[in-house]
């Protein structure tokens, strides 16, 4: 695909980057996206240990999941509505304002839930404020990673996107550490009790400080000097989704397809599989709390192989290879997971998540090269937000088709086999519909 005219203004606008500016930039979108993620993870977390217990009186196990996990699918619903809110405005008034707004919004919303009384203290009223702060926090994230994103790409070298794109998605193993780290220790040193009455509220509260630190990292950050050189210029859209809705909506779709596995892919391998491992295979919390932190450090040099595969060889081909790889691994994956040996079932983690790693590394890269400068924030956006919201309902469609087969894990193999082959077949069509940009490798 090609935009002659705003190729030529990206090629001039990052002509002279460096890597030592690119670097700066990078580590204050990591910062932003690891608050973001830490944020999330924390939620995920507690949809299946602690939500179901506290905030839904529902009488069996499976219906209380349903419940929290569709708690959990409704903040990523909202997220379109967020899309188009702070996509919109990347592309208009510039990408580093929306993220100064987004990482305040996320970290508020975050910090209320902690302070959330919970069914026992005031009733219906407990799931309608979890489930509107959810919704808060939704919108809020539904512009920070395409912002992030947008802003890191647009400060690298061309030659060297795919690499620096890949480092923003270190805020996932990262937050994961951070939050299923703290609900690790908090289950070591706290009885069950002391953990389900306000000992899983500590994670959350601590998302006020860590916003304090991020706020203030990304008050240093310059503006993208892509966005720059189209305000210079007098190129900026009036109406950028419109635009993208219009002119590249086969490249949200691809876009959105290319998301997929990574988030819907890890939200299956963590969120169900914590939920079905306690309550269907009956392994401790810890257990699949210390798994989570395992994999989420074994990701971390995985998605920085995926960023550098990926500048070398091309991001897509990270995405097809990925892809191949969640194929192939799926059913081994599950026969270890399901075996009861605790060394098999982390294995089983460890290896799910690093395959995963490759796609979701290589994806910022292969979406944001999808859209042209103008509309780059608002297609990024609407893309990875479509993503999120079809990746938010897998746990509860997971937990829905294991129960009516019986509780056998199964659907879950075939769920991540059917988002594998989505995510795979965008590989294969993202770079002939791509920005042609010289030096960078779709």
């Amino acid at each position: 695909m090609s935009h002659p005219g705003t190729t030529a203004i990206e090629t001039d606008a990052v002509r002279h980057m460096t890597d030592a500016e690119a670097r700066k930039v990078t580590f204050g979108a990591l910062l932003g996206t690891a608050m973001e993620w830490y944020d999330f993870f924390l939620f995920s977390a507690a949809s299946a240990l602690v939500f179901n217990i506290q905030y839904f009186a529902v009488g069996d196990a499976t219906s209380a999941a349903l419940a929290s996990f569709a708690t959990f699918g409704v903040g990523l619903a909202a997220r379109p509505i967020g899309a188009l809110i702070f996509g919109r405005m990347g592309d208009r008034v510039g990408r580093r304002k929306v993220l100064l707004i987004t990482i305040v919004g996320i970290g508020i919303a975050t910090g209320l839930i902690g302070v959330l009384p919970t069914y026992a203290a005031i009733g219906i009223a407990a799931p309608v404020l979890l489930v509107l702060l959810r919704v808060v926090q939704g919108l809020f994230m539904a512009g920070e990673w395409s912002g992030a994103i947008t802003l890191v790409v647009e400060n690298a070298p061309l030659e060297r996107r795919a690499f620096y794109a890949a480092i923003p998605q270190l805020g996932s193993p990262i937050a994961t550490i951070l939050s299923s780290g703290g609900f690790f220790l908090l289950t070591l040193t706290l009885s069950q009790e002391s953990f389900d009455s306000w000992g899983w509220r500590i994670p959350f509260l601590a998302a006020i400080p860590l916003l304090l630190v991020a706020l203030y990292v990304r008050t240093k950050l310059s503006e993208s000097p892509v966005f720059r050189e189209l305000e210079e210029r007098n190129e900026i859209l009036t109406s950028p989704i419109k635009t993208a809705f219009k002119e590249q909506w086969r490249q949200i779709l691809v876009a959105t397809m290319t998301g997929t596995l990574g988030l819907a892919g890890f939200y299956l391998v963590t969120t169900f599989c914590v939920w079905y491992g306690v309550n269907m295979l009956g392994y401790s919390a810890g257990l699949m709390l210390l798994a989570s932190l395992i994999a989420a450090a074994v990701e971390i040099p995985v998605l920085i192989l995926a960023g550098r595969f990926g500048s070398k060889h091309g991001a897509s081909r990270v995405v097809i290879w990925g892809s191949s790889a969640a194929i192939l691994l799926s059913l081994p994956v599950f026969l270890m997971f399901s075996s009861g040996v605790p060394a098999l079932v982390v294995t089983s983690m460890v290896v799910a998540v690093s395959v995963l790693a490759l796609p979701f590394g290589a994806s910022g890269a292969v979406i944001t090269g999808l859209f042209s400068a103008k509309t780059r924030n608002s297609g990024t956006s609407l893309a990875n937000n479509f993503a999120g919201m079809i990746s938010g309902f897998i746990p509860v469609l997971t937990t829905s088709w294991v129960a009516a087969v019986g509780g056998h894990w199964w659907p879950a193999v075939a769920m991540l086999v059917l988002l594998a082959v989505l995510t795979g077949i965008s590989g294969l069509l993202a770079p002939r519909m791509s920005v042609a940009i010289p030096g960078f490798k779709h």
